[in-house]
């Protein structure tokens, strides 16, 4: 499985690399926008949309609309009443519809896919890129030599990389209020820094001995034709990749290390399992000096007790991928270990939701003072 379906899917990427596109952050509604293609730039006192009847007030573009993360936005803005896609982007699908590329979305009135080159992006106000890493630049670590040592390529837009923000929502969200460039974490590191980092911050957990172990749907992999993700290679098998060398690696300790305000490693080894959607992170941390359990899942409590989306089970509930399935939730909880210090986290998310389009959407709502929960308010499909 590669990350790199995934990995760029934040709001505004800032950087293509056959073109610069730069898009200002959109004003309070009813104000004017401001956005900028290349280096044009354009005042719109009123926001367009593809369909008269379908007018709304932000505009979106869609970069790589024929993966399954495009998919998803696809399928989450459909009930959005304020941000409606004016444009989409699919270089091997250009001049198809979406209906005719995903047959489940065919009931959307959506334009044409075009090939980046062909995009104009004077119809949108924000950009959600859904693109590989290889296409579009990845703006999640901000030590630009870390991003060559892991992603095997120079950063190729180091001055945006200053402005970018990552966008753990709700970890971050007073720095995504004000951004204009979003990083959107990764599915694994969304699922393990949402947990860790509140219990980090409060010194309950040792930096050291930070074992994670992490599995993930098929869906992570992306939609091309790739034998190691065909059905006879999937199916009734589990399979190790990556290991000590996956590139959510730095992105995973960037955050935690953020969190203790010092240098954190961590053993993290991801697996592909032979479902579809979904993503478990089973972690196991040693307690601070004097620390039970129980201070633990208080502390996790109180972090995300008024939180929409991230929630603590009941003690001793099993967080499980099934319950979390086609959501922007993210279940958790805490647990006693055998061996007496330490303790046993799982943590689980929709892969293409919460670890991707979720996210990514969430932290456009915030942009844009939405409510938060605009288009998210789907439960989880089960069975």
């Amino acid at each position: 499985m590669s990350t790199a379906t995934f990995n760029s899917i934040c709001f505004n990427q800032g950087y293509l690399r056959k073109g610069a596109v730069k898009i200002s952050k959109v004003k309070n509604r009813g104000q004017r926008v401001k956005f900028y293609v290349g280096e044009a730039s354009v005042l719109s006192t009123k926001c367009m949309q593809s369909s008269e009847k379908n007018k709304k007030e932000v505009r979106i573009g869609l970069l790589g609309a024929s993966g399954y993360t495009g998919a998803e936005i696809v399928r989450l803005l459909a009930n959005h009443p304020y941000f409606g896609i004016t444009l989409m982007t699919a270089d091997r699908k250009a001049g198809q519809s979406m209906g005719s590329v995903f047959p489940h979305l065919i009931t959307q009135d959506l334009p044409t896919m075009v090939s980046v080159k062909d995009a104009d992006f004077s119809s949108v106000d924000a950009v959600f890129c859904c693109l590989p890493h290889g296409t579009t630049q990845d703006f999640r670590l901000r030590d630009i030599a870390e991003y060559e040592e892991w992603y095997g390529q120079p950063h190729s837009a180091s001055e945006l990389q200053k402005e970018a923000v990552y966008g753990l929502t709700e970890i971050s969200r007073e720095d995504v209020k004000n951004a204009r460039l979003v990083a959107n974490p990764g599915c694994y590191p969304t699922s393990i820094q949402l947990p860790l980092v509140p219990l980090i911050k409060a010194k309950l957990i040792e930096h050291r001995n930070i074992i994670i172990d992490s599995k993930s749907g098929v869906s992570g992999a992306g939609r091309g034709a790739k034998e190691a993700n065909l059905y006879s290679e999937i199916a009734e098998g589990i399979y190790s990749y990556g290991v000590t060398k996956h590139r959510h690696v730095p992105e995973i300790e960037q955050g935690l290390s953020d969190a203790a305000q010092s240098k954190i490693n961590v053993s993290f080894t991801p697996h592909l399992m032979p479902m579809i959607r979904g993503m478990q992170s089973t972690i196991y941390v040693e307690l601070s000096q004097g620390v039970t359990i129980e201070d633990l899942y208080q502390q996790l409590r109180k972090s995300y007790e008024d939180e929409e989306f991230v929630k603590l089970l009941d003690k001793g509930v099993v967080p499980r991928t099934h319950n979390v399935r086609g959501s922007n939730y993210c279940f958790m909880n805490v647990f006693p270990d055998r061996i007496p210090g330490r303790a046993i986290i799982i943590s689980v998310i929709d892969n293409l939701v919460k670890g991707a389009s979720g996210q990514a959407l969430q932290n456009l709502n915030v942009m844009l003072g939405y409510p938060e929960n605009t288009g998210l308010l789907y439960q989880p499909l089960f069975p």
